[in-house]
């Protein structure tokens, strides 16, 4: 089913799966609590109530925190009362966040009470701010709103309707290159782009949602996807107990970027010695069976080797700006070198080697960025800045960034993105940033200094040498890596888990 606003998800899959579990998180170490479809949807109601109530409906509210039910609510609450969303990153600076909140124009927030240092900034930074709402507080106090008790004042239904072209969420970008940007998107763009594709995923499907929340990737696929599937969410409390968490939900599917796919490789290579069905159940369990991968470039490697431990992997591609994806691959027809088939609502074309893509997922436009927003929009069409082609069927193929070329002194160019995939196959190499530098290609490496360990490598910078060295050997020359670096510390990254390049 189709679905044009986040309402008409949210209330076809209660009317569906009402007593069913809609969302399921840890209460302690090894104990697990639950929310159904109908409380999702009451609670979130009480929300759109309570919003009402402060005088808010139609204004700009951030939501800041972990993934949480809190979260869930809150967010569902605000957009299906006509409000704009605004998911901020928990983890950026308090100065960084006050300023997203005010270019936002955000009247109201909803936070987690870990970042207290939040609220405390935003009260001097934050003038247009009038209400602070606690996930934590019972009662209301201390300058603070208790989302707990504005949910008992407010408790009951509310009916009415967004319009799918209303502004719905605003959701910052990465800012992998520069300063991140406020993207618009609809109801509709979000709707559909959740829902205009049967993946063939059954009902009461296990997902484990381990990506940031504020993200667009979780948000639209881990969230929206799952609620009209009529999924059974659970929630990952922190990246250092993903293994721990998934024996303990026992899920169907994961969402995941490429780098955390690559540490999972990286372990499984350490057992490849062993039966891959007792390999297999020991970390992922008998019942797993499917890993989404978005945000990036995966190689094709990968897919071949959990292949190998009866995983599949499902290959996307797409952005924040058409909300976000573009295409994904579907368990019955992959093609290994590609990011998947373009979404049944997205059209694209290939114009200088860029991909541009029209539908009714692409955005309305940059907050209050006017002549930003007409640099990649032109008559309905998205400039994605990634280079690739399309073929007949409509399967997308990436070869790299648009912004992110290397030009060499003799005119060519060069794609980093390549480069650091060929790279990234040797198992020393944990993470890699491939850049100009002087003149010359440059490879930026930060070792897995773990596994040197493991396997008495002294010299690290030798073996790193050699590496580049084989590369170079089959590479043409305007292509060949002459200047090494090697770090002690990981590269700085967004919270999607990709490395910032500036």
């Amino acid at each position: 089913m189709v679905c044009s606003t986040i309402r008409e998800i949210l209330v076809h899959s209660q009317e569906q799966f009402g007593d069913e579990d809609a969302v399921r998180y840890k209460v302690g170490p090894k104990k697990i609590e639950a929310k159904t479809y109908k409380q999702l949807r009451e609670d979130s109601e009480s929300f759109s109530r309570a919003v009402c109530a402060l005088r808010e409906q139609g204004s700009h509210i951030a939501v800041i925190g972990s993934t949480s039910y809190a979260w869930l609510t809150a967010y569902l609450g605000v957009v299906n009362s006509k409000s704009v969303a605004v998911p901020l990153d928990a983890s950026l600076p308090a100065e960084e966040l006050c300023d997203l909140l005010d270019r936002a124009d955000v009247t109201a927030l909803v936070l987690d009470e870990g970042r207290l240092d939040v609220a405390e900034a935003a009260r001097e930074k934050c003038p247009k701010l009038k209400h602070l709402i606690s996930m934590q507080k019972k009662e209301h106090g201390e300058g603070w709103l208790s989302m707990e008790q504005l949910l008992r004042e407010n408790a009951g239904a509310f009916h009415e309707e967004p319009d799918p072209d209303q502004l719905c969420t605003i959701m910052f970008t990465s800012g992998t290159t520069g300063k991140s940007k406020g993207v618009m998107l609809t109801h509709r763009n979000l709707a559909e782009n959740a829902t205009c594709l049967d993946m063939k995923i059954p009902p009461r499907t296990v997902i484990l949602s381990v990506l940031p929340i504020h993200h667009a990737y979780c948000l639209s696929m881990d969230i929206l996807k799952a609620i009209s599937l009529g999924s059974v969410i659970c929630i990952n409390d922190s990246l250092m107990r993903v293994a721990k968490n998934i024996k303990l939900f026992q899920p169907n599917m994961i969402l995941m970027v490429p780098l955390m796919i690559e540490t999972f490789a990286k372990k499984l290579e350490e057992v490849s010695m062993l039966p891959a069905a007792i390999v297999k159940t020991q970390v992922f369990g008998k019942q797993f069976h499917t890993i989404c991968s978005g945000g990036a470039y995966l190689d094709p490697a990968y897919i071949d080797l959990f292949n190998r431990y009866g995983i599949t992997i499902l290959q996307g591609y797409g952005m924040t700006e058409c909300s976000p994806v573009i295409s994904t691959t579907v368990s019955w027809n992959i093609r290994r070198e590609s990011v998947g088939q373009l979404l049944p609502n997205c059209e694209a074309k290939v114009v200088d080697n860029e991909l541009w893509v029209r539908g009714s997922s692409v955005m309305q436009g940059y907050y209050k960025m006017p002549e930003v927003t007409a640099e990649p929009l032109a008559d309905g069409w998205l400039r994605t800045g990634d280079l690739g082609y399309v073929d007949e069927e409509g399967f997308v193929y990436l070869t790299g960034r648009k912004k992110n070329l290397i030009i060499t002194k003799n005119g060519e160019n060069v794609s980093p993105e390549e480069l650091e995939n060929r790279l990234s196959q040797e198992r020393l190499v944990q993470e890699v940033l491939v850049r100009e530098n002087q003149g010359v290609i440059e490879a930026e490496i930060y070792p897995d200094y773990e596994y040197a360990k493991k396997k008495h490598i002294h010299d690290i910078r030798e073996r790193l040498q050699k590496v580049i060295d084989d590369y170079n050997q089959s590479a043409p020359v305007y292509k060949r890596i002459y200047s090494l670096k090697v770090r002690e510390t990981e590269f700085e990254k967004t919270a999607s888990r990709k490395i910032k390049r500036f």
